[in-house]
């Protein structure tokens, strides 16, 4: 059986979920697990599935509503205990210092470009393995 990586995904947009899931594939590099998404419409929904644990990376929608995912991603990296890496999805490239403000490791803007995005997730995947190891 082949190792797997959990990602969560969090926007209320089922397009910039499903935008998400083209991008990655069955795993965005060949150096890294397949992936296995959680989605979540919901920052309430978010929290719940990191409290089960077992969360790879979370990729954060920072155009969510009602609370965008650069909000989301620093209440989790105060609250969840060795909160998992985070790619925030941000509307335009000058909204980067808000992801350094919101404590996410790696930021791309949207709409979701597949390959920028397939080697921000898989340097994200990478770091979490090692980590882990």
């Amino acid at each position: 059986m082949q190792p797997t990586a959990t990602v969560l995904v969090y926007s209320d947009d089922s397009n910039t979920r499903e935008q998400v899931r083209l991008a990655t594939g069955r795993r965005p590099a060949p150096d890294v697990p397949v992936v296995e998404f959680v989605e979540c419409a919901t920052p309430s929904a978010v929290v719940k599935e990191l409290d089960k644990g077992g969360i790879d990376v979370c990729v954060l929608d920072g155009e969510a509503v009602p609370m965008g995912g650069m909000g989301v991603c620093r209440q989790i990296k105060d609250e969840v205990f060795n909160c998992p890496p985070v790619l925030l999805l941000i509307g335009r490239p000058q909204d980067a210092w808000l992801a350094t403000w919101s404590r996410a490791e790696a930021a791309v803007t949207l709409p979701v470009e597949p390959v920028e995005f397939a080697q921000a997730l898989a340097s994200l995947l990478r770091t979490k393995r090692l980590q882990s190891a």
